[in-house]
């Protein structure tokens, strides 16, 4: 994982922390982020989002997507993890954020934030996809 990787799972840690300090529904915060045209750009090999803090960012999705202030909102730490988590999934696996999204939500990060949080992401991510597995009985 290069440096500029690394700062980019925490900026976009620091961004789902953010949404929690706004008030924002953090399962309706996270699936819109995931599936948003932020989201896909940062997944990409170049992208001016990438260049960009938490702040922009934040502003950039909540223009296009209602986010909800009338819902439950995560701790700030499952929801700084659960951003940095899904960046490091992007670089450590090659998938992007709404195939992420799809075998991860914010449910199943929240639910799974305490047994994880203290294992390597690449544990973690391992485990989540394994979740995902036997779930939906994919071997």
């Amino acid at each position: 994982m290069t440096s500029l990787q690394l700062q980019l799972c925490d900026i976009q840690g620091r961004l789902f922390e953010l949404s929690s300090k706004k008030g924002y529904d953090s399962i309706s915060f996270i699936k819109a982020f995931m599936l948003s045209d932020v989201a896909k750009g940062l997944d990409s090999k170049f992208n001016r989002f990438q260049w960009a803090g938490e702040e922009y960012l934040l502003a950039e999705v909540t223009d296009c997507a209602e986010i909800s202030k009338n819902g439950a909102v995560f701790d700030k730490e499952v929801l700084y993890w659960t951003g940095y988590i899904y960046r490091f999934w992007h670089f450590f696996t090659g998938e992007d954020s709404k195939e992420i999204y799809k075998q991860a939500s914010a449910e199943t990060m929240s639910r799974n934030w305490l047994m994880f949080h203290a294992l390597t992401a690449e544990i973690a991510i391992d485990n989540l996809i394994e979740i995902y597995r036997q779930k939906h009985f994919l071997l």
